[in-house]
This record gives structure tokens, sequence and C-alpha cells, in this order.
């Protein structure tokens, strides 16, 4: 991680980067307490719904059926609500204009009207009277089914187009403690003075303070223009409450609420029956297949019934079966052959003593042979060196299969082993004309590890480079950091084609089969030295180019029985093609994708100056199956190959000219 940059792969990790979240920023800890406590809580529930198939499809059930409920409900509260009001205006209407008829028709005969007082049809005082007891005479009838108002229509009260309509008016007179001014709408009134006809709309019933606090309650008002016994015009309404109306439709919603919650919780419980019919099975056989990996063979479903839950047990059960005898009949054949490459490797080392004598005999005494019979005895001699070896590491193999390897950690020096093994290599080196380069061997580098399997594994992979390094330099570069330690192992040659990297570790592969063994190797190198990383709890990884070397990383725990979480050593060299293109990119002013430093402490001795890392970090992040071989990377063959030729010469050329030795 470079200096100055948010930790990547985090979201809430970018987010503590901001300014936000800063120590000193106003609010950072708040915010970052809110954020925790918020999570803390939604985690688990996160965790249950993403894991549990079952309650997602019954909150889905849930959550439709209750849209359906509402908008079924909404729908026979709508209709429901129009078909009471429209009856209840049907008849009101009906009810109303034959009250506008009677009021009308007394009116016109004026001896109906009772009191003796009544002489003079002109006289204002009997006008008023008729009016009280009209007004009463039309409640009397309706008995709490609807109330009469009666508003008088005179200069100044509402009868002039624009004249008031509410504080002028004469003569208001009302039954049942009805307020007649605050219960009849303006509107309606000046509909009822400017127009002929009866005019109808929705309002709310007040009542004055005699009605003992009676509260307001909704109601149809329907009213008219007629004419009083003196001739002259007044305005009557009559006030039908809807109280009982609203009683039954809030009984409806009562009734579909109760019976939509109803409806919802057993569609919920149909649901999650339903699916645990489906789920419990699914589940079963996911326990059970968890069990079969971890090599429970015998594990098998419980069937019952003949549906297809059934028959896809079944059919699970018959794959088990199948897997386990196939297991089996694996394991019987390995374990053969495991015990028949270990007894014919045994049995065949005393005739190859035997023959190793005879052929000692024969090679000292070739001078005395004729050309041709000497070049045999050495031939001979040879060819049993490489069959001893090859006897040794199929026995070696056979351990490893059989689970019979033993380790013998002890606190080593990694740099004592590099020596080691670069003293033995020497010889071939200087046959092949390289020079074996060693960076960071500057401070001791100790590992709890078995000494003579490290050295197996650099002594195959030095080997490996000076046979392949096409005479170029081969590095060798230690590191340590953290809780772990790495060798690298870089050389300059051929390199790996695409894909070559993950199966240079296969038994017997060779990159290329044309290509002659001269060290005499059996092919077993790489995978015993592979057998020997992961018996440490270590990583052999593999990484390489065409045409501009490969490099090979052990990567060991520095304490025995540590897991990695990292390498000191990046896989990928920094003098690879894609780094020197990125190195250019920045030093042309160009943004460069980030990269991973190189560990603290190591010596500027490459080809290649190192770039600044961070103290005490692991630059290179765990790999994510922690097996060793995997993470390799390889670079495709580039459209120039000359130009890789010529940086492949440049950077051979800046090797040379760097620091001469190197051991």
């Amino acid at each position: 991680m470079q200096p100055g940059r948010p930790r990547r792969g985090s979201r809430w990790g970018a987010l503590r980067g901001g300014r936000l979240l800063q120590d000193g920023a106003p609010g950072g800890p708040v915010l970052r307490l809110f954020v925790r406590l918020v999570r803390r809580p939604l985690l688990p529930a996160v965790r249950l719904w993403r894991r549990n198939i079952q309650l997602r499809v019954v909150a889905a059930t849930l959550l439709m059926s209750l849209a359906v409920v509402l908008a079924l409900g909404f729908v026979v509260i709508a209709q429901v609500s129009k078909g009471l009001l429209d009856a209840k205006e049907e008849a009101a209407q009906s009810q109303a204009a034959g009250g506008f008829a009677v009021a009308q028709e007394k009116a016109n005969t004026p001896s109906t009207v009772d009191g003796p007082e009544v002489t003079d049809n002109k006289v204002g005082q009997d006008a008023s009277t008729w009016m009280n007891s009209l007004v009463k005479q039309l409640a009397s009838g309706g008995q709490t089914a609807f109330e009469v108002v009666a508003l008088g229509a005179g200069p100044g009260a509402g009868g002039q187009p624009d004249g008031p309509t509410v504080s002028g008016v004469k003569g208001a007179r009302a039954s049942g403690n009805v307020d007649p001014t605050a219960s009849v709408p303006p509107q309606l009134r000046r509909e009822v003075n400017h127009a002929t006809g009866t005019f109808k709309t929705f309002s709310q019933i007040r009542y004055t303070a005699g009605a003992a606090g009676k509260a307001p309650e909704p109601a149809l008002v329907v009213g008219k223009r007629l004419t009083d016994i003196n001739g002259d015009p007044y305005d009557l309404y009559y006030l039908f409450p809807l109280t009982q109306e609203e009683e039954s439709l809030n009984l409806i919603k009562v009734t579909i609420a109760t019976a939509g919650v109803f409806v919802v919780v057993l569609l919920g419980a149909i649901a999650w029956l339903v699916v645990r019919q489906v789920v419990t099975p699914v589940r079963m056989a996911a326990g059970i297949a968890e069990r079969l990996s971890a090599g429970r063979l015998q594990e098998r479903m419980k069937v019952t019934g003949e549906d297809d839950i059934a028959r896809l047990g079944e059919a699970f059960n018959k794959m088990a079966q199948n897997l386990q005898l196939k297991i089996q009949q694996l394991e019987d054949l390995s374990r053969m052959q495991r015990r028949f490459v270990s007894d014919v490797s045994h049995e065949l080392r005393t005739p190859l003593t035997t023959v190793r004598m005879a052929a000692d005999v024969i090679h000292d005494a070739r001078v005395d042979f004729d050309p041709i019979t000497a070049r045999s005895a050495e031939l001979l001699a040879g060819q049993l060196d490489r069959f001893e070896s090859l006897l040794a590491d199929l026995l070696e193999i056979s351990r490893f299969d059989a689970g019979a390897a033993a380790l013998e950690a002890e606190p080593i020096d990694l740099r004592e082993v590099v020596r080691r093994v670069i003293d033995g290599a020497e010889p071939l080196a200087e046959h092949k004309g390289t020079r074996i380069r060693v960076l960071g061997d500057t401070q001791p580098v100790i590992a709890e590890a078995d000494s003579r399997r490290v050295e197996r594994v650099l002594r195959n992979l030095v080997v490996n480079a000076v046979e392949h390094g096409e005479g170029r330099d081969v590095v060798v570069r230690l590191a340590s950091a953290g809780g772990a330690v790495a060798v690298a192992v870089r050389d300059y040659g051929v390199g790996l084609k695409p894909g070559e990297a993950t199966r240079v570790f296969n038994r017997f592969w060779r990159a290329d089969p044309a290509r002659a063994r001269t060290t005499g190797g059996t092919g077993l190198g790489l995978s015993i030295a592979v057998e020997d990383a992961r018996l440490h709890g270590g990583w052999l990884q593999a990484w390489g180019e065409p045409g501009g070397g490969s490099q090979f990383r052990l990567t060991l725990p520095r304490t025995a029985d540590e897991p990695l979480r990292g390498s000191p050593i990046p896989l990928e060299p920094e003098d690879s093609r894609a780094n020197r293109a990125r190195a250019a990119a920045d030093a042309a002013g160009f943004k460069a994708s980030p990269r991973a430093p190189q560990a603290p402490g190591r010596p500027d001795r490459s080809p290649i100056p190192p770039r600044s890392a961070v103290a005490g970090a692991l630059p290179v992040p765990a790999d994510p199956t922690a097996l060793p071989g995997n993470g390799a990377r390889v670079v495709a063959r580039p459209a120039d190959q000359a130009a890789a030729d010529r940086a492949a010469a440049a950077d051979q050329a800046a090797a040379q000219e760097d620091g001469a030795g190197g051991r």
C-alpha cells in the first residue's frame, strides 16, 4: 500500500479515508459511531435474509398479498361508499322534494296555518309566526332523519346578487338546535339565490350552544328558493345527517381490514408450510453434501414418498453411492500405485547397487578400451546416476503420497542455505557462463523450517534457473517482513508461456519436450519442491513471460504452524515488461495503476531501482486459495518480439554494470 492512498477493497475503509471520518475532522467520531450502531443490528438480519430462501419467499408472499388486499379493500370501500351516498342522495332528494311541495302549498293556502292570530297575510308578525310553525311542522316528520333550516332572502340577506350571504340574514330559523348560518355552506346559498331549482351539497351540521356541546356531523344539504304567505322569497334547506352511513362504512372498513389481516397471515402461513416442504429436503441435501465433502461418504438422504422431492433424494443417494464407489476404487488404485512405486524403488536398490559397482569398475578401466566402448562406459555411468536420482525422487514422492513425510523444523538462517545451494550450482553456472547474484543477504533471514527440505527446494529452483537462463544472470533475492520470509529466484531466459506457470509443478512436465536435460533431471524436482513447501505451510509460486525470463518465489512462515497472510517479495518482478512500461508512464507524467512496493531493507543492487516501501508492511496480499502454485501470472508474448529482445539485452547490460559480484 502506498503512503497517502486509502486502502482499497473495503467500502467502509474507503469511507474512513475521507475527511468526514478523520479524527480531527468535525463530526468524524460521531459519524463512525453512528455507522457502527446502525451496522451492528442490521448485519445479522442481512445475513439471515441472504441465506434463508424460505424467509425471502414468505416475505415476498406477504408483501404481494398485502398489496392485493389493500387494492381490493380500496376498491370495495370506494364502491360501497359510492353506493351508500347514491342511495342517500336519492332518498334525500325525494324526501326534500316532498317537503318543498308541502311548504309551498302551505304558503299558497294560509288558512291551514295554525294560530287564531293569523288574520292578515300582509302582517310581518303573522309571516314570522307562520315560518316558525312551518319549520317545526316539517321537522316533526323527520324524527332525527333530517333537520330543516329556513333563511330569509330580503335585501341585504343574500337575495341580491352581490349582497352578503350570512350576517345579514333575516328571520333565520332551524330545528333541533341547528346553527342555521354555520350549517348551510355559503356556496350553496349563492346557488339557491341566483337560480331556480333544487341544489345539494355535502357539509357539516353544526349546533348552537343549547345543544350541550354536540359535535358536528357530516350531512347532505338540499335547498330551494320558495315564497312565504306574503309572497316574499325565502330559502328552505333540508339537512340529512350521514351518521348512519358513516357508521356503516366504518363497520365495512373494520371488517375488510380484519379479513385482510387474516388473509395475509393465512397466506404467509400457507407459503411458509409450502416452501418448508421444498426447502427442508434441499437443506438436508446441502448438509449431507457438506458431510460428503468432509469425507463421510456413507451419508445418505432420507427418502419418503414418490413425488419429485423423493425422486431428487433417490437420485442424490444414487450419486453419492456412485461417488463413494468411484472414490474407493481410486483410493485402492492410488494405494496400489504408491505401494508399487515404493516396492519397486526399494527392490531396485539391490540390483542397482550391483550394477553400480560393476559400472564403476568398467568406468575406471575405460582408458584401456577402444573409444566406442569407453564412451559407452561414460554413458552408462551417467545414466546410472540419473537412475539413482530418479529412484530417490520416487521414494520421496511415495512418502508424500502416503502422508508419511515428516517435518523436522528448527530455526535456520536462509542465507546459509542459499550459500550452500549456490556453492553446489557454481560448476554448472560456470559451464553455462551464468553469474548468480544474491540480494537481501545483509541481514539475517530466520525461519523455523527443515533445512534439508528448504535446501532441496532452492537447489531445484537455482539449477532450473541456470539451465534455462540462456547464460544470463540469475538473481536470488531474500526478504523478511511481518510473519513471513521469502526467497525468489529470477532468471532472464526463455521464460514461460501463458498457462505454463500453473503446469510447471506437475510431475514429469517439461516446457519444451524437445529440450535436452543437460543436468540429468528426473522431472520430479518441482513436484517435490511444491510438496516440501506445503509441508511447511508455505507457498511455491511461479511467474513468467515469453522471452523475459521467469521468477519462482518460495514463501515460508517465520514460525512453524503460523498461517501466511502475504509474501514480502512480489511474485511479478519489478523489471518485468509491464512494470517497466508502468514506470515509463509514471516518468512521462501519466497515472500508472498502483502496485505493491518492495519489502523494507532491500539493498539497491537490482537492475531496476526498487520503489519506496512501507516499513513493516506485507505488500503482497495473501493468496485467496493459499495453495502453492496458485496466483501465478504469465505475460503474453508481445507483438514486437525484436523490441522485447532489445529490452532483455538492455536489462542484461544493466545487470552486468550494477556492482560486480553479488554473493
